[in-house]
Formats: structure tokens, C-alpha cells, sequence
């Protein structure tokens, strides 16, 4: 298998306006393009949500469930989780996730009842694997200290986040699949050095440390980042996000065999919290 079939498409560009997005949604057409030639590429899973927007159905309209496996979300809502995974299924016209996750740790911390609904679906065979998509280590603690079976989760992890990484070992040993978000930290690897704002300026020795170790390699920051990701043994599937064809092929294009040896620690981690940026 390739290092490639790693990559995990993510599809919140479908279904609404995001991050640095400033092309637009892409049309219907334009989607089943980018997912033809994921599927030649190798990539295997859709990660997607019930709060993407109209995602699901985009997905839905262009049959991906048929080419893909799909993990989708639970968010923080009124409705139940039954109902809620049953009307993404009949929008993605699939029978069965591969994944489902519990998009808001809050609903957890509100009532850890709430997990049982995933075990049932798990049980009743509509789902392969169940876990969480978490944002801080404490939520993670929590779970495994509560005990309650899981089997995938998503987190964030890149050359500078890597506050998950101590569990990795344990959660591989647990069977439980990784996928990891933020392999670019939200775009911030991309910034001009020289134009950070105020905010962010303790992390430029750590940009320009990437920008030296990059050249060192022959590589750019963007290759660096996301082979990093995908060279990690643990790390099951890495997340990228695109807008059109041609970002998915440069992402493709960015897959390399190349040994990365590089740690950098960033002293204030609060600082690597998009939400802090503000």
C-alpha cells in the first residue's frame, strides 16, 4: 500500500465557505472530479459531518460511497444519535459508515450516556469503528480513564502541535485507528515570516528553523509538513482539505520518500491554538 493511501479527503469545502477559502464552493462537477482522482491517487476515506454544511448530500449526489469509505460526525444538536446518523446515511445513499465520531467532546462531558447510542450502532453492524474527535489531551485522559470502547479518533498533530503524541503507543496497542488533523496548523507554515502578527511572533524562530531544516532537505514547507504526518508509523490517516483538482494533485505531488529526523518544541502551546490568534 502506498504512503499515499493515507491521506484522508476531507469534504467541509463542500458544504460551506472555509478557512482561507476564497474560491467558492466547488460545484457538483468539480467535486466529482476531485474525488475521481482521489480515487486514482489512492485515498480510501471521506471524512465528513452532519454540520459541513450540505456535504453529505453533495457526497450523496455523486455516489462517493461507492468509491470510498466514509467517517462521519455526531455534532452538539437536538436530535438523537439514531436520527442523526440514520438521516446521514440516506443523504450519503449508504448503508453503513466505516467511522463515526463524536464531533463536540462537550456532549460527552454533559452526559457519557450518550456513548452507549454509538456502542448500540456499532453492535447493530451501521458502523465499523467509533471514537471522538478531540481538540486538548485532558479529553482523551478522560476517555480512557472512563474505560468505554473506542476505536478511531481524530486530533490535531503537526512538526509543532504534538501533544498527542505520547498516547499514540498505547492507542495503537488499544487497536484504535489515528487520524490527524491541522498538518499544517491552519495554514500559519504558510505565513510571510516577516509579516506575523503581534500575536504570533514567538513562533517565527520556530518557522524560520522549519524554512532552514526544509532547504536542508530540498523540500518546501508544504512537503515537509504533510510527509512528516504521513511517515509517522502510528498515525493511520492524515487529513487534507481542497478545493479543486489541482490542490488535490499538488498534495499528491508532495508525497515523498523522505526520512524526516526534525524536533521542534514549542515552548507556549497555547499559541498554537488557532482560536488564540484572534
Amino acid at each position: 500500500m502506498s504512503i499515499s493511501s493515507k491521506l484522508v479527503l476531507g469534504t467541509v469545502q463542500f458544504g460551506l465557505q472555509y478557512g482561507i477559502n476564497s474560491a467558492g464552493r466547488p460545484s457538483i462537477k468539480q467535486v466529482s472530479d476531485i474525488l475521481n482522482n482521489a480515487k486514482t491517487g489512492g485515498i480510501l476515506i471521506l471524512d465528513t459531518s452532519s454540520v459541513y454544511g450540505n456535504a453529505e448530500e453533495v457526497l450523496g449526489d455523486v455516489k462517493a460511497g461507492e468509491s470510498f469509505k466514509i467517517v462521519s460526525k455526531y455534532p452538539k444538536c437536538d436530535k438523537s444519535v439514531a436520527e442523526t446518523f440514520n438521516n446521514s446515511l440516506k443523504l450519503l445513499g449508504i448503508n453503513h459508515f466505516y467511522g463515526y465520531l463524536l464531533h463536540h467532546f462537550e456532549v460527552y462531558c454533559e452526559n457519557k450516556s450518550v456513548w452507549n447510542n454509538f456502542v448500540l450502532l456499532q453492535k447493530e453492524g451501521k458502523v465499523d469503528r467509533i471514537g471522538f474527535s478531540l481538540y486538548e489531551p485532558w479529553e482523551l485522559d478522560l476517555i480512557l480513564n472512563d474505560s468505554i470502547p473506542f476505536s478511531l479518533i481524530q486530533v490535531p498533530y503537526n512538526i509543532f502541535d504534538r501533544q498527542f503524541e505520547p498516547y499514540f503507543k498505547q492507542l495503537k496497542e488499544m487497536d484504535v485507528e489515528i487520524h490527524v488533523r491541522s498538518t499544517f496548523l491552519q495554514g500559519l507554515f504558510f505565513k510571510d515570516r516577516e509579516t506575523l502578527p503581534e500575536r504570533l511572533q514567538p513562533l517565527k524562530k520556530y518557522l524560520v528553523q522549519l524554512d532552514e531544516y526544509a532547504a536542508s532537505k530540498g523540500i518546501s514547507v508544504g512537503d515537509l509538513a504533510l510527509n512528516y504526518n504521513l511517515h509517522n508509523p502510528y498515525i493511520d490517516g492524515v487529513l487534507i482539505g481542497v478545493d479543486n483538482k489541482e490542490q488535490l494533485l499538488q498534495n499528491f505531488a508532495s508525497v515523498k520518500d523522505v526520512e524526516i529526523n526534525l524536533d521542534i518544541k514549542v515552548e507556549n502551546t497555547e499559541l498554537l491554538k488557532p482560536i488564540n490568534w484572534k
